[in-house]
């Protein structure tokens, strides 16, 4: 019995590794491969990837003819109450990780183990900002008013309403500043959709540069230098 408890781990252990290192040479080689953007479109609106080193925001203006973010994520959810800002970052992603980890220092074993195997619910972040201005964390797209809408659509899509068609807030106190809230989001995070993929599949929605999949934002931004 003992000898076949140490076979099967044995089994368990080899299939482990084997599925890590499939996971990490498959992931490279298709974050890696680069989808080309739409050709012969206009350059109409401005758009911009943004990270803070982990985690890839999308970032929109807030007001424009084509939409009216802050109809749908109004300014008073904010702690700051503010309403003078020309940009709007969004970021989807595991909700524990949104609201349980202040830094990556406070990540824990079971907090990665739920977010990597479906366990957890997940959220949106909503972060106001007055300017934006590019560098090697931030880099301007421009997009047509058509393929903005495109946008519109993946991203409102992934968040929860209510009954009566709003985006729904969540309240708590882990924010990460005076200009940003979480709302109830659509999905779950996994070892194969992260933040950056979510990320990565808002630029393909709108017709962009993209990877073929990525689970991290490095590729994501070398496409973009």
């Amino acid at each position: 019995m003992f000898k076949r408890i140490l076979k099967a781990l044995k089994r368990i252990s080899i299939g482990i590794i084997v599925f890590i290192v499939l996971y990490f040479v498959v992931g490279f080689c298709c974050s890696y491969i680069v989808v080309s953007e739409e050709e012969g479109t206009l350059k109409e609106i401005a758009i911009f990837i943004k990270t803070n080193g982990k985690h890839t925001d999308i970032v929109v203006p807030v007001c424009n003819e084509v939409m009216d973010w802050s109809k749908q994520i109004p300014f008073r959810n904010n702690i700051s109450q503010d309403t003078v800002y020309s940009f709007l970052a969004l970021g989807w992603g595991d909700k524990g990780f949104f609201l349980d980890m202040p830094t990556w220092d406070d990540l824990t074993f079971g907090l990665a183990f739920r977010a990597a195997f479906w366990l957890n619910s997940t959220a949106m972040h909503a972060t106001y900002y007055k300017e934006m201005a590019e560098d090697e964390d931030c880099r301007k797209i421009m997009i047509s008013k058509q393929q903005y809408q495109r946008l519109i659509v993946f991203i409102t899509g992934r968040f929860e309403k209510d009954a009566n068609g709003d985006f729904v807030n969540i309240k708590t106190n882990a924010v990460y500043g005076v200009s940003d809230a979480f709302y109830e989001a659509k999905g779950r995070y996994s070892l194969f959709y992260s933040c950056n993929t979510w990320a990565n599949d808002a630029l393909a929605a709108c017709g962009q540069k993209h990877c073929l999949w990525t689970f991290f934002q490095e590729p994501i931004f070398s496409i973009y230098k």
